[in-house]
């Protein structure tokens, strides 16, 4: 690691100690990442914020799980494949997608595989998306709103992805079973 702590609650600032609370209720541990961002405890609760947007967010778990994984797999978040493989299996994801996306391999489901190539898209071109681009997207029967909201996802992973480059934040015990490497 970088010199960055994985906090806990002896070692965060007292800002982040509930945020981390929270984490060990929902997660049953704290998360490497979370620990990793209690440092600064504002980013810690944007996050947060962030990740109960994307659940609240019109996708289903299918697309939600497309999105976050194309932009961890595009990012080569070494951490967050790993973490969303498992998180996959848990919202019922099927393995079929989840093993499409760490793979760069394409979905079966036009119109998932319509869902990525939109997202990687707008992480390629850094929002600056073509009107084919947005029709693409359209005439696979997703909705301005789901333009807003792949943006949404993509600020959360921006967060997450980065600071797990910076950090070197190691993988979460429960989910080193999934490792993965980007494919180059």
């Amino acid at each position: 690691m970088t010199g960055f702590t994985l906090h806990d609650q002896n070692s965060a600032p007292d800002a982040a100690r509930p945020l981390l609370d929270d984490s060990r209720k929902s997660f049953g541990m704290i998360p490497g990442l979370h620990a990793v961002m209690a440092e600064a405890p504002g980013v810690l609760e944007g996050y947060k914020t962030l990740h109960r947007l994307v659940l609240e967010s019109s996708f289903d778990n299918d697309e939600k799980t497309v999105v976050w994984q194309t932009v961890n797999v595009e990012h080569g978040c070494h951490y967050c494949v790993p973490a969303h493989t498992g998180i996959a299996r848990m919202m019922n994801v099927s393995d079929d997608i989840t093993n499409a996306l760490r793979d760069e391999a394409p979905l079966a489901d036009a119109r998932l595989e319509a869902l990525r190539s939109f997202t990687l898209a707008v992480v390629r071109k850094r929002g600056e998306v073509s009107r084919e681009d947005l029709q693409a997207f359209h005439n696979a029967g997703f909705t301005k709103r789901q333009v807003l909201e792949v943006i949404l996802i993509v600020s959360q992973k921006v967060m997450s992805n980065y600071i797990n480059h910076i950090a070197e934040t190691p993988v979460d015990e429960p989910f080193r079973k999934f490792a993965w490497q980007k494919n180059r």
